[in-house]
């Protein structure tokens, strides 16, 4: 029987968004489940099992048909073992989801770290391979990369390439007075802009995001960007430091690695994109040296959620014959 579709899975710490994919790279069905995480790895399995199933009999196919199960992982993954070595979101260290997946699923399983994953759908199917080298960024609670150099995705010697939101940063004139170390994605991801937001709002400061925090609601990207639309000075405030940061650290990395492309993805650019972009931008060229930096393309991806999902058919088919 012909293996026609690709099961694609972009497995995230709140929301498990999978798809089922023809061989013309055309997404025709999706399901989405709250990941669990609180339950444990088994729970999550079990929730990728389900929906594994639920896509292929929704859609009147055999396991026969399915050439993968292809899965993004937000952690530093072993695509060859299946090894999850550590996705803090998820609650995992050290496990093969690989071999408990393959213990109720025959079909091949492939694992990916999800930017990995992303950054794989993106070259392929929004810059048509038309890249040698390039960064991609996603940004949300956390911030995650993936790395192409000379046209090939850089996983590195352990696996662990693209842990940028680790790279430290100087945190002065962003989120403190004084100048302290910190991370990329202590200082601009969504969980940190939002901490810094309630921190001001607890001191007295006023902002649009008040009534969130007095009735414990989480603040989300878009409700980030509904209070910019509103000229909220706190959100704008900490969303410019963040952007200004994240500018910074993509030129110094550009002068260290001569990107020729460079994509921002993710929850945080996905809402507040228009915000954000040329502010990163103007610090991207503050930051980078001027022969490195003059003919880098610098863009948000258009493939939003489903990016890692199209990385999928890249994965397929560099692993499945």
């Amino acid at each position: 029987m012909s293996k026609k579709f690709i099961v694609s899975i972009d497995l995230g710490g709140t929301k498990i968004l999978s798809s089922l994919i023809n061989s013309e790279a055309e997404i025709i069905s999706k399901v989405k489940v709250a990941t669990e995480v609180k339950e444990g790895p088994n729970k999550i399995v079990e929730l990728i099992v389900n929906s594994f199933y639920h896509l292929i009999e929704e859609n009147k196919i055999t396991e026969e048909n399915i050439k993968a199960l292809c899965l993004g992982v937000p952690g530093t993954v072993n695509p060859f073992t299946g090894i999850i070595s550590n996705a803090p979101n998820l609650l995992i260290k050290d496990f093969n989801i690989k071999e408990e997946l393959s213990k109720f699923i025959s079909a091949p399983i492939l694992i990916e770290n999800d930017v990995n994953l992303a950054g794989l759908g993106i070259k392929r199917f929004e810059l048509n391979n038309k890249v040698e080298n390039m960064i991609v960024v996603f940004i949300g609670t956390g911030i995650g990369a993936a790395l192409f150099f000379d046209g090939k995705l850089y996983r590195g010697s352990t696996f662990y390439a693209g842990e940028i939101g680790h790279i430290k940063v100087n945190s002065k004139g962003a989120f403190s007075s004084k100048s302290t170390l910190t991370t990329l994605e202590l200082s601009a991801s969504r969980t940190a802009i939002v901490k810094a937001i309630k921190k001001e709002i607890k001191k007295g400061k006023k902002s649009l995001l008040k009534e969130f925090i007095s009735n414990n609601k989480t603040i989300k990207s878009k409700t980030l960007a509904n209070a910019i639309e509103s000229r909220d000075p706190l959100t704008i405030k900490y969303v410019k430091k963040a952007s200004i940061t994240i500018g910074t650290v993509l030129g110094s990395l550009t002068t260290l690695l001569n990107f020729d492309t460079i994509v921002l993805g993710g929850g945080v650019i996905e809402a507040m994109q228009q915000f954000m972009m040329p502010l990163i931008i103007e610090a991207f060229y503050a930051a980078v040296l001027p022969e490195c930096g003059k003919n880098v393309k610098l863009v948000a991806t258009k493939l939003g959620d489903d990016a890692p999902l199209y990385g999928g058919v890249e994965l397929a088919n560099e692993f499945v014959a």
